[in-house]
């Protein structure tokens, strides 16, 4: 009698699968402690990785609201592959729903995750220990973030997943945030004056990495992550992880439940669509525009990027943050950039609100000499 079909012939191993499942959920559990004693505190009603885990929002202010925001890294898993570090990947995951949810002035409480892989095991080789690397990362975000972790689903998907090196994977979050209906950012309170303050970014986030790949794959070649500048490989610096502010923001605005220590119009989380396309988001409501006359300076990387891919300053505004990860609208600027430095994020005051419409910038990019203010519509 022949042997019949395993699963494990079609590139599922169904106990490493498990195990690799309990390395997420242990570090899930770990990250629970965030929560504890606040809205979002997770309760285990079994103790098993695959048991169930709720949040209890009994009793919670008639003016409470929930929502849920969800979002991947992106081809920035790439960059990854081709470093083989992983364990900096849950920054970008995390930075993009949790700062996201706090541009509205919104709590971020709770994240579940889906990590698509291609396999967890080939030729006798496991992979768990780079899937113990995404772990480390999932509980240093989460501690930055300040939320908690329910889940650590993983699939095994195949030919479906491709990358770079023989460990592919994508990655994906939702995330549940709270807010409180009077503390809600619309945008609406924005007024000629306010000021702009920018919370500092190093890297590119997970936004615009196509255009990266490209410019420096065509000067370089296939292998360009090998390649250094500034004493560092290419690879390393645009690998360099998202910085999370929502832990910081939300005590800005007081979180769901705190007390409030700043004043916030508007907030604009820098990501795809660059300055003008996320802060021009932020003042549609009202039809204003902003005068920025001191933005922060961009990483290096991405004035070398720009220059090997002779991208022009409009575009790289327009594609990256520039220096920029998220930009507060206050009439309290100090108090902003108080509550940033005790997190350990430079800030500083790069504009103000105006009442032309519009955003007009001058440039810190590597054409700034040539032509020096932006006009965005």
């Amino acid at each position: 009698m022949s042997q019949g079909m395993e699963y494990r012939s079609a590139g599922v191993n169904i106990d490493l699968g498990d195990d690799a499942s309990r390395v997420l959920y242990e570090a899930a559990k770990y990250t629970w402690q965030n929560r504890e004693g606040r809205l979002g505190q997770v309760v285990e009603l079994f103790d098993d990785f695959s048991g169930l885990r709720a949040v209890h929002v009994g009793g919670l202010p008639s003016d409470a609201y929930m929502n849920m925001g969800f979002d991947g890294i992106g081809t920035k898993t790439e960059i990854a592959e081709r470093m083989g570090r992983h364990d900096t990947a849950a920054y970008d995951l995390f930075a993009m729903v949790c700062d996201d949810a706090v541009r509205y002035g919104a709590e971020p409480v709770l994240i579940g995750s889906v990590l698509d892989v291609r396999t967890l095991e080939e030729n006798d080789k496991s992979y768990i220990g780079l899937v113990k690397e995404l772990a480390k990362g999932y509980i240093g975000a989460a501690g930055d973030a300040n939320v908690a972790i329910v889940n650590g689903e993983i699939a095994e998907l195949g030919a479906r997943v491709r990358g770079y090196s023989p460990f592919n994977y994508n990655w994906g979050a939702g995330l549940v945030w709270f807010g409180r209906k009077g503390r809600l950012i619309t945008g609406k309170a924005i007024r000629p004056g306010d000021y702009l303050v920018a919370l500092r970014e190093n890297g590119f986030r997970s936004n615009g990495l196509s255009l990266v790949r490209k410019a420096l794959g065509s000067a370089h070649g296939n292998e360009w992550h090998e390649e250094t500048y500034d004493g560092k490989k290419l690879g390393e610096l645009v690998l360099h992880p998202s910085k999370i502010y929502s832990r910081a923001v939300s005590e800005m605005f007081g979180g769901f439940d705190g007390e409030p220590k700043a004043t916030l119009h508007g907030v604009a989380h820098i990501t795809g669509g660059g300055v003008p396309g996320k802060l021009g988001r932020v003042l549609k409501p009202t039809g204003y525009g902003a005068e920025i006359t001191e933005p922060l300076e961009p990483a290096d990387i991405m004035r070398y990027v720009q220059d090997k891919g002779n991208v022009t300053d409009a575009e790289a505004y327009r594609t990256w943050n520039m220096g920029q990860g998220m930009i507060i609208v206050t009439p309290e600027p100090e108090k902003v950039i108080e509550i940033a430095e005790a997190h350990n994020i430079g800030s500083k005051i790069i504009g103000q609100i105006s009442t032309k419409p519009g955003i007009r910038m001058h440039s810190k990019g590597v054409n700034a000499a040539k032509n020096n203010v932006l006009e965005f519509a």
